[in-house]
């Protein structure tokens, strides 16, 4: 009933690049694929499926892998230990993205099994969807401050309606207007990016914790210090859970990451959007009803 882009996979598969580095990437590619952030109906179940039913409304909590039928079909197949229900009258556009949400969350329930974040500075580098989720997730989890690293000027504004208290541009502060106590050092960060630049940074300005969500494709430089460097946990059902009491609880709101909906006969037209920053993510809905029936 509605599907949203993942701008990680979509561009890079319109591109014909590996998401992982040292990945290979064969066409033609799996039918349905990329799409994997999906809510829907339950329309058959098999004879020892008892989790659901049919005219169930689910949405999936994690993507079995790009070597099988994806979710830009009309109907997929799932392993029901892959979905979870929608809570109560929860809109299909509102739960779309949820899949983004587990991910993100699975670094939160990481760090909160070291530390709580109540109270403290929180670092997020990087404002596209899955910044401004950490955002909400770290406000959610009683963050004092949430600072946000990013240079595009239009994510910068759109993140104050996410939770991001404050934003900087990395390239107009050195890392050191941190440490030697201009701002302070941040206690916990998130690095949302993926590149070298943006970890590096977090290192240097952070004193407590780094947590690594963005997809690393070379090698991080660890500076001399004491903080303390979490790589991605992967994706879990407790993580899943933990962002599903956020998202149903409303402290969490993933709605508000779509900027365009339309058919899927627009993927051209939505790809475009995401590579020129217009959108942070496209809905799409079949037949025209908006998702919401």
């Amino acid at each position: 009933m509605a599907v949203t882009t993942c701008p990680q996979w979509d561009l890079h598969l319109m591109h014909g690049e590996p998401m992982f580095a040292g990945a290979g990437l064969a066409y033609p590619y799996t039918p349905g694929q990329p799409g994997h952030e999906m809510s829907g109906v339950i329309a058959a179940v098999g004879r020892d499926v008892d989790a659901f039913k049919p005219g169930d409304r689910v949405v999936a909590w994690r993507d079995p892998g790009h070597q099988r039928q994806g979710c830009y079909a009309e109907q997929v197949r799932f392993q029901p230990e892959n979905l979870l229900a929608i809570p109560g009258e929860g809109l299909f556009a509102s739960y779309a993205p949820f899949e983004l949400a587990m991910c993100v969350g699975a670094s939160f329930v990481d760090v909160l099994g070291t530390t709580s974040l109540r109270g403290k500075r929180i670092g997020i580098a990087g404002l596209g969807p899955a910044g401004l989720l950490a955002a909400q997730f770290a406000k959610a989890e009683g963050a004092a401050e949430v600072i946000g690293f990013e240079t595009n000027p239009g994510r910068v504004e759109a993140a104050k309606n996410f939770g991001v208290d404050r934003s900087v541009d990395p390239r107009a502060i050195p890392a050191g207007e941190f440490s030697r106590g201009r701002f302070g050092l941040l206690d916990i960060s998130i690095d949302c990016v993926g590149s070298k630049a943006a970890a590096e940074y977090l290192l240097r300005v952070t004193g407590e914790i780094v947590a690594i969500f963005g997809v690393q494709r070379e090698d991080y430089a660890y500076p001399a210090g004491s903080n303390k460097l979490f790589g991605y946990p992967g994706h879990t059902r407790r993580a899943a859970d933990y962002a599903m009491e956020k998202v149903s609880a409303g402290l969490v709101r993933l709605e508000p990451l779509i900027g365009a909906r339309m058919g899927l006969d627009n993927y051209l037209k939505a790809v475009s959007l995401l590579e020129k920053r217009e959108v942070l993510k496209v809905c799409f809905l079949p037949h025209g009803n908006g998702g919401e029936t």
